[in-house]
């Protein structure tokens, strides 16, 4: 879909949702086509790229054994 500079402006989260959902978004100013709308790929975060060669972390919510409390806790 083609759209002139004016009505882009008016319609432009419509345009957005129509680039998301994989249609072909194109400004014109008067009959010459000049920009193209196209969606950013979005990258998934990620935590511990290493985590195949290092294994997996430690879990911060699991409670410490009592001889790693002491060892916090500078307890001999």
């Amino acid at each position: 879909m083609q759209f002139t500079v004016h009505s882009a402006k008016t319609n432009l989260s419509k345009l957005i949702d129509a680039a998301l959902s994989g249609e072909e978004v194109v400004i014109a100013k008067g009959k010459r086509p000049v920009v193209k709308i196209v969606p950013i790929k979005q990258r998934r975060f990620e935590i511990g790229i290493w985590t195949e060669n290092l294994g997996p972390g430690p879990d911060f919510l699991e409670p410490m054994s009592h001889d790693e409390l002491a060892e916090w806790e500078g307890a001999d």
